[in-house]
């Protein structure tokens, strides 16, 4: 099996999943604990993506400029600051930490 067979068959998957939430009573995704569940689920996803991208590297846990310029990112957040402060904010941390240590 190819890399496109795989790609083909997760492709068919997901539309195969999709068109089954159209099968979904409507009933199910009004109670509140659906709602709640899927609410909780989107962001822990979203968190363990941030975790994985910010700290891995390959098989290994790495510690780089990243980390602090995520702790820059969530204190800004904290603070309730405009997302393009944050993104830019982020940017200049690690890349003033990448110069300063000399990481690539």
């Amino acid at each position: 099996m190819t890399l496109w067979h795989i790609v083909l068959l997760a492709s068919i998957a997901c539309v195969a999943i999709k068109l089954a939430g159209y099968a979904i009573p409507a009933s199910w995704l009004e109670n509140p604990a659906t709602a709640r569940t899927a609410d909780l689920l989107t962001v822990a996803l979203l968190a363990a993506l941030i975790a994985v991208q910010t700290l891995g590297t390959g098989q290994q846990l790495v510690v780089d400029a990243r980390v602090p310029a995520l702790a820059v990112a969530g204190l800004l957040y904290w603070l309730r600051a405009p997302f393009l402060v944050v993104v830019i904010a982020a940017a200049a941390v690690a890349a003033v930490l990448r110069l300063w240590t000399g990481m690539a």
